[in-house]
């Protein structure tokens, strides 16, 4: 088995999950929603995670599964279907960063059609680390292999948001599970407006076949979207209808395009299908954007109220 990515501290033992283990469940995690707050020591190429504090801690972060995450089934099933699943694999460990214009709006990147992991989803940019690469370091890389953006030294700030458990596919009624990860969603603030980074911005069309830029007022909206309840039928009648995205041509070039904001709305069904949406791990992420801030999804629905009366 490769170098372990992703490693647990269990009552002070040093554990390295396999591939079909539930990491929220070896932390401790119960049957609710989450998220619950973990101890991280953000190594170079490595995440070691703890229910407790631990020497080389450097933060705590909340960590997050979907209600169908597929490794809990999984267990539950005693892995029953355990034959069918990688044996020499673990836990392999991504990285995605929230890039914050200076006007509080937030860069989501769709990803091809053509990708076999994922395709169709709104995500912000983001990848695997490379071993012995340092966190920030790779999250800035695959913010300037996806979009282009280098961020000049001593332009930013950044802040680690949270942790969620990924599998793809994500429900178990899609299939079995091909890859698991622990994403690390970074914040990363600009001193640069929108206009500013949109101008520079130059998509790699291999991964990234749209963006948009959203402000706290939309996101707010997606964040409350819950996986695993349905879609709403009816848009809330405070958001506007649609949102820019710039959509990438076939010819290289690009054209804006109105995207209706019921399609970041919607959820992860239950068979698989690429209809375009906003991944769950995205949703976890805005709210912690959103919390950031200073605000919540539900501040959303709290305005929208007032207006009525």
């Amino acid at each position: 088995m490769a170098a372990a990515r992703v490693l647990l501290l269990l009552s002070g033992r040093p554990v390295s999950p396999s591939f079909v283990q539930s990491v929220c469940r070896l932390l401790g995690a119960g049957p609710g929603l989450g998220p619950w707050a973990t101890h991280c020591g953000l190594k170079r190429g490595r995440l070691v995670l703890s229910d407790r504090p631990f020497p080389g801690a450097s933060t705590r972060l909340p960590l997050q599964r979907p209600p169908f995450c597929p490794f809990v089934a999984l267990d539950q099933q005693l892995r029953a279907r355990g034959a069918e699943l990688p044996t020499n694999r673990g836990v392999d460990l991504g990285v995605a960063v929230i890039l914050q214009s200076s006007d509080q709006t937030v860069l989501l990147t769709r990803r091809t059609r053509t990708l076999s992991v994922s395709p169709n989803l709104w995500v912000p940019p983001g990848g695997h680390v490379e071993l012995d690469e340092e966190l920030l370091d790779g999250g800035l890389r695959e913010l300037w292999e996806e979009s282009g953006l280098q961020l000049p030294q001593g332009q930013f700030s950044w802040v680690p948001l949270g942790l969620w458990e990924s599998a793809y596919p994500p429900r178990l009624s899609w299939g079995l599970p091909k890859y698991h990860h622990i994403i690390l969603y970074l914040l990363v603030v600009s001193q640069e407006s929108q206009q500013q980074l949109q101008a520079r911005i130059k998509p790699n069309p291999s991964e990234v076949s749209a963006f948009m830029w959203l402000g706290p007022d939309v996101a707010a909206a997606v964040a409350a979207t819950e996986d695993g309840t349905e879609t709403p039928r009816h848009l809330p009648q405070e958001l506007p209808p649609s949102v820019l995205t710039v959509e990438l041509a076939e010819d290289g070039g690009a054209r804006p395009l109105a995207l209706p904001v019921s399609t970041l709305l919607r959820t992860t069904p239950t068979t698989a299908e690429g209809k375009e949406r906003v991944s769950s791990g995205t949703k976890f992420a805005l709210r912690l954007w959103l919390q950031h801030l200073g605000r919540s999804p539900s501040d959303y629905s709290l305005r929208k109220r007032a207006r009525r009366l």
